[in-house]
């Protein structure tokens, strides 16, 4: 499953990727949406992706408009909110579904391999965030409610591994 969850593919600035040009990186993986109460967190991602990239991190927002509508931005304009807003530079992929039956392949690898509490596989919110060591040889699920700063202690010890 793990080849799945690296070849799995999505877009970036209307380029096609996979996660297997960053399979020996620690990822911090998140899904977003630029109008929820929530989105103040970018600034804490982008504060983790400076700190962290040269470590071995490497941070991708994957917008959802699945919770209240609260991602109305179109591709290219959700880029362009982050930038102004958040000072966003690390990289945002297109609107992809987290739940249901149109779930992006990487959100239902990230969501069986770290189920939330009560083992359930739903992503209740926005910005819940998932910390893949290299190799995903262990995930690990943070709430919505998690701040970007409070990752800071397993980022350094997945980035140690890199």
């Amino acid at each position: 499953m793990k080849a799945t969850f690296y070849d799995s593919e999505f877009l970036i600035a209307g380029k096609q990727n996979t996660l297997a040009q960053w399979r020996d990186k620690t990822l911090l993986i998140v899904n977003s949406a630029t109008q929820c109460a929530l989105a103040s967190q970018f600034t804490g991602l982008q504060n983790l992706h400076e700190k962290f990239h040269e470590q071995g991190l490497v941070v991708i927002a994957f917008p959802c408009d699945q919770f209240f509508k609260q991602e109305p931005e179109t591709d290219q304009s959700m880029t362009q909110v982050c930038q102004l807003n958040f000072g966003v530079s690390f990289d945002i992929a297109h609107k992809v579904a987290v739940n249901g039956q149109h779930t992006h392949p990487i959100f239902q690898y990230l969501k069986s391999q770290a189920p939330g509490i009560f083992g359930s596989e739903k992503i209740k919110w926005n910005f819940t965030k998932f910390l893949v060591s290299p190799g995903a040889s262990q995930i690990k699920r943070y709430s919505p409610s998690v701040k970007p700063e409070n990752l800071i202690e397993e980022i350094e010890i997945m980035c140690q591994s890199t």
